[in-house]
């Protein structure tokens, strides 16, 4: 899924997630119109129409302006509101969509700066047609990463500099300890203030139609899924603090919480975590949960588990945990607040060394005395990236029922869309939905459906709603990327499909495309190397023809967690990011190039795959390879392909990918969905002669599209 990864920090720069590594690239932008002030959007111009999914912000930033005198401490002249929650999510919860409200932009990345006089927002590349749309004509938009953009400290002192004393205010529960620097000392330098603001000034005037702060019931996860249990973990994770001389550690992502204690729910969408923070010490293990009275007793709401939450974690009923040993999990109310206390409640002993990772938040980062403070990678996220074999059977058996119920849908979307009945994106994104909650263990989906047809494919990160519709007809491109949570793995297909006739140019981008998504997923390499060393592998077909696409290459994905996972990550953007770790096996990720062009189309390939030791023709001393192996079991569009363009290399890799789905899937379906993937997974003739060289899959494949279309008609 493109873009919504795993994981940028220009922490110069924007505000970013660390849990999402397909973020824009900034070393692959092309140029495009810059930052774009109201006077300068077209969209903005008098007479321009406006567009549907604009939001109208006007009385919101009035309503904040009122507040930036009587701000503690003294008057703010600017306020920064980052997309993010207390724990860094990339998605977080409706009630936290901060920047959603105060802006209007829907997107998952991108921070707002209001001033007192202007306003600004800076996005990715995933997110400039989307973000032009939303904003009202209140609103600058900065492209991030486009030649010529400022940064939001460059602008913000450019646009201070004549302000004595000018301080600029955010929340420190809101932004990462690390961009919090960054920003302060920036500011320093031309005399401006970052002043913490514990009150949130959008906390204080979205008062109206704010959704209610999720409180969803928490299941245990059984160990026929999880494959290792939770103390068990904790005694990893107290191994790793003693190597590092920790007292404490403090758990603040999300999905670390969701995947120490095998615990699953559903207080962020698509995503089954819960809101939480855990403190884990060599005798005490806490876990800090909203409404913890009630749920530490209430009956579990997932038929897999029949374990109340006290029980799974070994507490009394109330919570309490009476062991001196750490062996059972004292679980409290939560509240940012409470859980700042209690760090510095731990600091106040000078000899306890307290571990943060780098995604931990200004408020708790600040409450540790920098001489005990710990500030590195989490001591979490690798293990949970790297895969036991339960998490690896239970992700290939999940992917597989995915790829089932994906085929069954495309197949009858084909048929009914060429026998000219009417399919839109929205139809289409709920009656894949139908698809996969038929399939054992499905928990829902993993991410809104991204169902693109004609220009709106153009949109990256794209969201059909009744405003936005397209039909689905024969004569346009249509990007489809949808995913499913399953008790047993996570999922994220995307495939692009064309059910007319494609024109040469489209059939020369998607191939191009393919070759790319063919070169990484062959590619071999010596254990040690980071994801960004291997991404222009998938772009290199691009590159030969002066193409390019504006998001990473590959995102981690959880086992039925995140959609999105670190540390590792696929994506040239992340040279600076220290959290980035190497490849190592077991882990997951995208493989998914794309290629993009603005209201005509979009393109993009997307498949699971695993990494795995490596076989290689010669071996080198003291050096060990790794390559992958997809999981996602989904044919490609072969009317797309201009077979001539592929190297025998790609073509053996896919009449193999293609023989897998056969042999895999094929025995799952239905008779109309197997003739469906028959059609698709007839093997490549490849031969060279002096004179020519020649394919005969186009041949067969019209012939097997001529045996389903009789098929459908019995």
């Amino acid at each position: 899924m493109a873009g919504r990864e795993l994981y940028i920090c220009v922490c110069l720069a924007i505000t970013m997630t660390l849990t999402s590594c397909d973020p824009v690239d900034q070393g692959e932008l092309h140029v495009i119109h810059k930052r774009q002030a109201p006077g300068e959007r077209p969209s903005c111009q008098t007479g321009a129409t406006v567009p549907a999914t604009r939001v109208d912000t006007t009385s919101r930033l009035q309503a904040i302006r009122s507040l930036f005198p009587n701000v503690p401490g003294g008057a703010v002249h600017a306020y920064i509101v980052p997309s993010t929650d207390a724990h860094q999510s990339e998605y977080p919860a409706d009630y936290d969509l901060r920047r959603g409200y105060i802006s209007g932009f829907g997107g998952s990345a991108g921070t707002a700066v209001i001033l007192t006089n202007k306003a600004a927002l800076w996005t990715d590349g995933r997110y400039h047609l989307e973000a032009d749309e939303n904003l009202d004509c209140n609103w600058t938009l900065m492209k991030q990463g486009i030649p010529g953009v400022p940064s939001i400290t460059d602008w913000l002192v450019d646009q201070l500099k004549t302000t004595t004393g000018a301080r600029v205010g955010a929340s420190p529960f809101l932004m990462n300890a690390r961009t919090w620097k960054s920003y302060s000392e920036k500011f320093a330098k031309s005399g401006i203030s970052m002043v913490e603001v514990d009150n949130d000034l959008v906390d204080q005037v979205w008062t109206s139609g704010r959704p209610a702060q999720p409180n969803s019931p928490i299941n245990a996860l059984p160990m026929e899924y999880a494959g290792k249990s939770w103390d068990s973990k904790i005694g990893d994770v107290r191994g790793k603090m003693r190597a590092k001389g920790a007292a404490a550690y403090i758990v603040t992502s999300l999905d670390e919480t969701a995947w120490l204690f095998n615990l699953r729910a559903s207080d962020i969408a698509y995503n089954p975590f819960f809101i939480s923070y855990a403190i884990v010490e060599s005798n005490r293990v806490r876990l800090y949960i909203l409404n913890h009275a009630a749920k530490l007793t209430q009956d579990p709401t997932d038929e897999a588990t029949t374990s109340k939450l006290y029980q799974h974690l070994s507490s009394a009923m109330d919570g309490s945990c009476t062991s001196s040993s750490g062996s059972c999990v004292e679980v409290l109310g939560y509240s940012p607040i409470g859980i700042k206390a209690a760090v510095t409640d731990i600091a106040s002993n000078s000899s306890n060394n307290i571990w943060v990772s780098l995604l931990c938040n200004q408020a708790i980062y600040s409450a540790i005395p920098e001489a005990q403070r710990i500030h590195d990678k989490s001591a979490i996220a690798l293990m949970k990236s790297k895969k036991n074999i339960v998490e690896r059977d239970g992700m290939q058996a999940s992917h597989n029922r995915d790829s089932v119920a994906l085929i069954t849908f495309l197949e009858r979307l084909e048929r009914e869309v060429k026998a000219g009945q009417q399919w839109t994106e929205v139809k289409a994104a709920m009656e894949l939905k139908k698809e996969r909650l038929k399939q054992d263990l499905n928990r829902g989906l993993s991410f809104p459906t991204i169902a693109g047809s004609g220009s709106n494919g153009a949109i990256i990160h794209y969201n059909p709603s009744n405003a936005t519709d397209k039909q689905i007809t024969t004569s346009d491109m249509f990007l489809l990327d949808s995913g499913g949570q399953y008790l047993d793995g996570t999922t994220d297909v995307t495939r692009t499909l064309h059910f007319g006739q494609p024109s040469d140019y489209e059939k020369e981008c998607y191939t191009r495309v393919l070759m790319g998504h063919i070169d990484l997923a062959l590619l071999k390499w010596p254990k040690g190397l980071y994801g960004r060393e291997i991404d222009a592998i998938a772009r290199a077909p691009l590159w030969e023809a002066g193409l390019r696409y504006l998001h990473g290459t590959g995102h981690g994905i959880g086992a039925y967690l995140s959609v999105h996972e670190g540390p590792g990550r696929i994506s040239l953007s992340h040279s600076l990011n220290p959290s980035d770790q190497a490849l190592e096996e077991h882990m997951y990720f995208s493989d998914e190039p794309g290629y993009y062009e603005d209201g005509k189309f979009g393109i993009r390939l997307e498949t699971i795959v695993t990494i795995e030791f490596a076989q290689t023709a010669h071996p080198f001393p003291n050096s060990v390879f790794l390559g992958f192996k997809p999981v996602t079991l989904v044919p490609y569009e072969p009317h797309l392909i201009k077979f001539d363009m592929l190297g025998p290399k790609q073509i053996k890799w896919l009449n193999d990918y293609h023989k897998r789905v056969e042999e895999e899937i094929g025995p799952k379906l239905s008779a109309a969905a197997l003739q469906w993937v028959k059609a698709r997974t007839m093997p490549i003739s490849y031969q060279t002669t002096n004179s020519a060289t020649t394919y005969t899959h186009s041949v067969l494949f019209m012939m097997g599209a001529a045996v389903v279309s009789l098929m459908s008609l019995r």
